[in-house]
């Protein structure tokens, strides 16, 4: 889930560092999990993107998010999700419960699920080995037509412009921190099969 450095008085600069020991508990518990050993692997790593992308669903749905984060719908990876699960024959995993957070917390589960689509190249190249793509069964992973650092930039422009408060601030850092360690949980729980250190 790497997700990519910015100018040191951004606020993703700031929610990056805030969060960083949490990001890399996340990464090494993937890649320990060895997702694309197998295709039977990837179908629980699909689980597992799939129960975080359906959390933050109503995120990306919410008018009022939209008005700060233009573009914020488009975004949703939830219905390439749900086609990979369709191209592979796999069920979908009961619906999690999707979360309607307030702006400041918002912002920092935002920057975690929209920052793991930079680290989404590598996982493509690693799908490619199982003949999954953009076109079959890696769907989600695919990059935006204007590229990934890009995309990335016009979002974290977007995410830098919204005011908050010192107090807001720090809530959106602790929701990033909070939103990696929800992700720690869905991989324990999909793709580990028993607890990992953390």
């Amino acid at each position: 889930m790497t997700i990519a450095a910015e100018p040191a008085a951004s606020r993703a600069r700031r929610l990056r560092n805030a969060s960083h020991e949490a990001h890399e508990r996340v990464d090494a518990a993937v890649m320990a999990a060895a997702p694309f050993a197998s295709r039977h692997r990837y179908a629980g790593f699909l689980r597992f993107q799939h129960r975080l992308h359906r959390r933050v669903e109503a995120l990306y749905a919410d008018a009022a998010l939209a008005a700060h984060l233009p573009g914020l719908a488009a975004r949703s990876r939830l219905a390439a999700l749900e086609q990979d699960f369709a191209d592979l024959g796999l069920d979908l995993p009961p619906a999690a419960e999707a979360v309607a957070l307030p702006l400041p917390e918002a912002l920092g589960w935002l920057y975690v699920v929209e920052g793991s689509n930079m680290g989404a190249a590598l996982l493509a190249r690693e799908a490619a080995g199982l003949g999954l793509d953009e076109g079959f069964g890696a769907r989600h992973l695919a990059g935006h037509a204007e590229g990934r650092g890009l995309h990335w930039r016009r979002f974290t422009a977007a995410l830098d412009a919204v005011a908050l408060s010192a107090e807001e601030e720090a809530r959106a850092e602790a929701a990033a921190r909070a939103a990696f360690a929800h992700v720690l949980e869905l991989v324990r729980l999909e793709l580990a099969g028993e607890e990992l250190g953390g």
